[in-house]
C-alpha cells in the first residue's frame, strides 16, 4: 500500500535511530546508589600514605604524591607506588630508608618579649617561654637554641628533633640578625675592629657583617652573625668596653617579626618550613 503524500518530505525524528526511538533523557535521573546500597565504612586505624608522609614533617600531600612515584616510600619494608595507599598507624613507613614518625610535626615562632627564660621550667619560679606558646600545640615543643632572658625576638618551637638540630650546628651557618642598643656611641674604630673580628677568651670571633642602623643614632647597631656561642653578641661589644642595654634578634634563618607583635606567635607556613629544611 503506498504512503500518504502527507509523510512525504518528512524529516525522520531525531529521537529515531536505525527504526527505534530512543528513550527521553530524565533529568531527575541519579546514578548514585539506592539509600540501601551497603556503603563501604572506612578504617579509623587506616591513613593514606601522602597524609602520612606530611603527618611526619616531610613535605606537603602533593609533593608526597610526586615522592611515592618516585619510589621514595617503602611500607613494611616493600616499595609502594601506588596512588592512594592506604598504611596503619603501627607499619613501618620508611622514607628514603628513613623511618617516619605519625606525630605531625609543628613550627611556631615566638616574639619573645623581656623578662622571659628559655627553658621549660625553672627551680626558681621564674617566668619561662613555654608560657608564651601554651596554647599554641598538645604536643611537645622545645625552643631551638635560646634567647637571654633580657634579649627579645624571634625564637623558634618544635617538635621536629632533625631541625633542631641543623638550625643549632654551627656548621649550618644559621643567619640571625640582631638590633643592639649601646650605652654609648659606637666609634667607627671599633665597629672596623669588629668587622675585622676579635679574640675572645673562649676563642676567636667574626661577624657577617655589622652597620650603623640607618637613621638612628650612633649606639644603634646591626649585627649579623651565625655563631651560637652564649652571650656572643653582649659579649663583643662588652670586649670593646660598651654595654647593651638592649638587644633584639630581628631575623633568625630566614623568618622575621613581619606581623608578629611582642609577645605573640603564629604558625610557620608551609614554604617557611621547606625554606628551613633547604638550609644546607
Amino acid at each position: 500500500m503506498a504512503k500518504s503524500d502527507n509523510n512525504r518530505g518528512k524529516r525522520p525524528s531525531k529521537n529515531f535511530k536505525g527504526g527505534e526511538r530512543k528513550k527521553p533523557f530524565n533529568k531527575n535521573f541519579s546514578s548514585r546508589p539506592k539509600q540501601n546500597a551497603p556503603q563501604k565504612k572506612s578504617n579509623p586505624d587506616e591513613i593514606r600514605l601522602n597524609r602520612y608522609i606530611a603527618n611526619a614533617g616531610i613535605c606537603s600531600r602533593r609533593e608526597a604524591d610526586t615522592y611515592i612515584a618516585a619510589g621514595n616510600v617503602t611500607v613494611n619494608g616493600k616499595p609502594v607506588t601506588e596512588m592512594g595507599y592506604k598504611v596503619k598507624r603501627s607499619d613501618d613507613v620508611r622514607f628514603d630508608g628513613k623511618r617516619l614518625n605519625l606525630e605531625k610535626k609543628e613550627y611556631v615562632l615566638l616574639n619573645k618579649p623581656k623578662n622571659f627564660i628559655t627553658t621549660t621550667s625553672d627551680e626558681k619560679g621564674r617566668r619561662t617561654v613555654m608560657e608564651l606558646i601554651s596554647s599554641a600545640s598538645n604536643n611537645r615543643l622545645l625552643p631551638v637554641g635560646r634567647l637571654d632572658r633580657n634579649t627579645t625576638g624571634l625564637l623558634l618551637f618544635t617538635n621536629d628533633g632533625d631541625l633542631t638540630k641543623k638550625l643549632t650546628h654551627p656548621t649550618h651557618n644559621v643567619r640571625k640578625i640582631y638590633h643592639v642598643h649601646l650605652d654609648n656611641n659606637l666609634s667607627l674604630g671599633d665597629l672596623h675592629k669588629i668587622e675585622a673580628g676579635l679574640e675572645l677568651e673562649d676563642g676567636p670571633i667574626s661577624v657577617d657583617s655589622v652597620s650603623y642602623i640607618q637613621g638612628a643614632p650612633k649606639r644603634e647597631v646591626g649585627v649579623e652573625i651565625h655563631s651560637g656561642r652564649n652571650r656572643i653578641v653582649r659579649r663583643i661589644f662588652e670586649h670593646f668596653g660598651y654595654n647593651v642595654t638592649k638587644l633584639d634578634r630581628v631575623v633568625f634563618a630566614g623568618l622575621t617579626k613581619k606581623d608578629l607583635p611582642r609577645g605573640h606567635w603564629r604558625y610557620l607556613t608551609e614554604q617557611e618550613v621547606i625554606n628551613l629544611k633547604n638550609i644546607k
